[in-house]
């Protein structure tokens, strides 16, 4: 055998061939660098242990110090701005300000790095290497982004309403962080921990709407207004799964409260997902429609509208448009983990490990699906994503819905263990999801692609059978 010593086809190729993996790296370190990492795995390790330590002989249980739960210290924290014989109003207006800071931080700090962990995967995905010129391993790549969009000479067109213009950017960045307040961190670490959490979420998710169409209505240009249109008629039909979809989740667990939705799943030591997961499908699919995300971007198809409602946009106008997609996919990463995923629990490992630290695992995980999808899969046509919400996910998530309220009414009356009532809910689901999908998509006519590739003709003439024989003769 010989070596392949083809030559590279393009300068991209050859990088390939010249990049070393992580581990062909660490093993090309100095003794020096070789014995650092030693020495801090070596303190992790003893660090690892002293925790669990603590949490067996619970010497973390409820103290100040104990960052399980971010909620107990903040709470020691009221309570010492009380025994001081402060005004009421600074321990509200404390503990504010400090969620208020820790929401703005953790959507500001993944608008920064966000856009480069979604290139750099992406290019796995591509066989390639990403953005890895501007800092160690291309991780100023978004800040030069940032600058060079504000470098960029901001233009308002002819006859458009300058200052609903200028709203759009601002705007549609409210529910990208009013979304995150009722989203349980741990038991005690949530911003608002409302009864109506989900009737707020979904009134939230509807605020976008309004951003998008004043984008397309103010730019006064036809292309702009004719993407806020089909953008705006995109994002009501998939509202309505989204509501379904998530009212089986009331329905089940009876509460409307994002940590009763959690604790109902750490009842029953399972997640939501497994129960139903038409709903989570249905709920994961409308939300890439809502945030505008691959296979779903209707509002950027270049080839058909421009770019849709922000064509006028430009400089940073246009990269706050883009850059508020990085925040909704976490924030639905959030909403997907806690309804659908058991939100900060693991099945006890909570209890040694920050529940902050499990939640924001689930969510990099569901991002990761988002990022999946739109290195995968091909943008469907408007015709293709509404027919799909009207014809399919509706109607499926109807059905469900009066089968879920049957199941919710035997777990709450019928006395049994939950091991027979949600183990049966699950057997049930599992089959009518199955069933009904196939049966459904057969109805509306779904016809496969294996199917739909052979010709009538030579089915009919015999063209097939033919070639098969000769075929087997030769």
């Amino acid at each position: 055998m010989t070596a392949d010593v083809r030559r590279p086809a393009t300068p991209m190729e050859q990088q390939i061939r010249e990049h070393r993996s992580l581990v062909q790296r660490a093993l090309a370190l100095g003794g020096g660098w070789k014995f650092i990492l030693g020495v801090v795995g070596l303190g992790t390790l003893i660090a690892l242990a002293a925790g669990g330590f603590l949490v067996v002989g619970g010497y973390l249980d409820g103290r100040w110090y104990d960052i399980r739960d971010l909620g107990i210290p903040t709470s020691h924290l009221v309570y010492w701005m009380q025994a001081q014989g402060l005004s009421p109003a600074v321990p509200y207006l404390t503990t504010a300000l400090l969620g208020g800071l820790g929401i703005l931080s953790l959507v500001g700090g993944w608008l920064v790095i966000g856009s480069w962990v979604e290139r750099r995967v992406i290019a796995k995905f591509q066989i390639r290497q990403g953005p890895n010129r501007v800092g160690l391993f291309g991780l100023l790549q978004p800040v030069a982004d940032a600058v060079k969009l504000m470098q960029k000479e901001i233009l308002i067109p002819l006859g458009a309403d300058r200052l609903l213009f200028f709203l759009p950017p601002i705007l549609i960045f409210l529910p990208a962080m009013l979304g995150w307040a009722p989203v349980p961190w741990a038991p005690r670490m949530s911003y608002v921990d409302m009864n109506v959490g989900v009737v707020y979420v979904i009134a939230i998710s509807s605020l976008g709407v309004l951003a998008v169409f004043l984008a397309g209505w103010s730019s006064n240009n036809h292309y702009a207004l004719l993407g806020a249109m089909r953008t705006v008629a995109m994002m009501v039909s998939y509202e309505i799964p989204i509501s379904l979809s998530l009212l089986s989740v009331v329905l089940l667990t009876g509460s409307l409260q994002l940590s009763q939705i959690v604790a109902w799943q750490q009842q029953y030591h399972v997640w939501l997902i497994v129960v139903l997961p038409l709903a989570a499908f249905t709920f994961l699919f409308a939300s890439t429609a809502e945030i505008n995300r691959t296979p779903n971007d209707i509002g950027e198809a270049e080839s058909e509208i421009v770019a849709g409602f922000h064509t006028e946009y430009s400089g940073m106008k246009a990269g706050l448009f883009l850059a508020v997609e990085l925040g909704n996919a976490i924030l639905v990463g959030a909403m997907m983990s806690t309804f659908f995923l058991g939100g900060y629990t693991l099945f006890g490992l909570e209890l040694w490990i920050p529940g902050y630290l499990i939640l924001a695992t689930k969510i990099g995980a569901v991002y990761f699906v988002f990022v999946w999808l739109r290195a995968t899969l091909p943008r469907f046509r408007l015709d293709q994503l509404m027919g799909f919400a009207w014809k399919f996910l509706i109607p499926l998530a109807i059905i469900q819905l009066l089968v879920i309220a049957v199941e919710s009414m035997v777990i709450a009356q019928s006395g049994l263990p939950g091991i027979v009532t949600v183990g049966g809910s699950i057997a049930v689901n599992l089959v009518l999801t199955f069933v009904g999908v196939r049966a459904w998509a057969s109805g509306i006519g779904y016809v496969s692609e294996a199917a739909a590739s052979t010709p009538l003709l030579t089915n009919t003439v015999g063209g097939l059978r033919a070639a098969e024989r000769i075929r087997v003769v030769s």
